[in-house]
């Protein structure tokens, strides 16, 4: 899964991510955050409200273990924030919760200055994102509906993961007796921790995270479901939220209600698995990055990557075979 936090304003440029340079067009618009997938940039607030915005670009970068590849995989920005997109919309009509989202349209950047430029404005069609500000919620909120990852490595030490008991003798990829809620803290470098409920809660009020769970179970109960109807199942996933900024400005409100954030449902942010080929007891293909994952552990085996930056180069076929199963992701959830 991304670990970008595309829309955490809150924090400020990201320190200490060995990003290749981005061959991009320059915006001319202050950078607010750069992601690992997703760059961020401020916007002048809302005509109509008057409202923070932000302007969240899916480059064409890909990470894998916490690293970003030195090779693009070009389009990928676009397919993410196409399936994204779609995704928000299914959950706002589905009345789960909120989104950050504004628009995807490029005649809403029109009369933004430093966008005049149209060769600007081609490369940006498709790959951005008109958001609301918000102030991030520092958990990543993961649902689980199959044991996979990091979840099933700790079951397997533990008969638990995140603190929540499961059944014993469980297999890789067995499907849960229901989905679980297994949070975890955002890491600023390296690798996301995964922490019960209860620390979560102490991070951030146990009343916010009782929310978070349950708007998390909720979008992935009804994502799963419509997935499963295209042949495709959603073994885990991962929701970051936040409170949008003119909520958090209103004097006297203690708490406000979060919204969905970043992405939703990307095979940058879950794992997707056809549903046909399905089999228990063993790892599964998949239309995420596990593609891309597979070849890395190849060449960590053959002793050519320790799995620390810079990456290794990815060859055509890799480029190839992850936009495919990106497409076909796509294609299926999204038709």
């Amino acid at each position: 899964m991304t670990s970008a936090h595309a829309a955490n304003h809150a924090r400020g440029p990201s320190a200490g991510i060995e990003t290749p340079p981005p061959v991009v067009p320059t915006l001319g618009l202050p950078l607010v955050r750069r992601g690992k997938v997703r760059d961020v940039y401020r916007l002048p607030p809302d005509p109509a409200t008057g409202h923070g915005r932000l302007l969240m670009v899916a480059s064409d970068r890909i990470s894998a273990f916490d690293v970003i590849m030195p090779t693009p995989i070009p389009g990928k920005g676009a397919l993410l924030t196409q399936i994204a997109a779609w995704w928000f919309g299914f959950i706002r009509r589905r009345g789960i919760c909120e989104t950050h989202l504004l628009s995807t349209d490029l005649r809403d950047l029109a009369n933004v200055s430093g966008l005049e430029d149209p060769g600007v404005r081609g490369w940006l069609d498709g790959r951005f994102t008109i958001c609301r500000e918000c102030e991030v919620v520092p958990i990543e909120c993961v649902v689980r509906g199959y044991l996979e990852g990091s979840g099933w490595k700790e079951y397997q030490e533990t008969g638990a993961v995140c603190g929540v008991k499961l059944p014993r003798g469980l297999r890789q990829c067995d499907r849960l007796p229901e989905p679980i809620f297994t949070p975890a803290t955002k890491a600023a470098h390296g690798h996301d921790e995964n922490i019960t409920f209860e620390r979560a809660a102490e991070e951030v009020g146990l009343e916010t995270m009782g929310v978070l769970r349950e708007l998390s179970l909720s979008i992935y109960t009804a994502a799963a479901e419509h997935a499963l109807s295209r042949g495709i199942i959603i073994a885990d996933t991962k929701f970051e939220f936040g409170v949008p900024a003119e909520d958090k400005a209103r004097a006297g409100r203690a708490w406000s209600q979060p919204i969905l954030i970043d992405e939703a449902l990307t095979p940058d942010s879950s794992r997707f698995w056809p549903a046909d080929k399905y089999e228990p007891g063993r790892a599964q293909a998949s239309f995420d990055k596990q593609f891309l994952r597979e070849f890395l552990e190849e060449v960590v085996a053959a002793g050519k990557w320790n799995k620390t930056p810079p990456g290794p180069a990815l060859p055509a076929h890799v480029i190839e075979g992850t936009l495919a199963r990106y497409r076909e992701a796509r294609d299926r959830l999204c038709a």
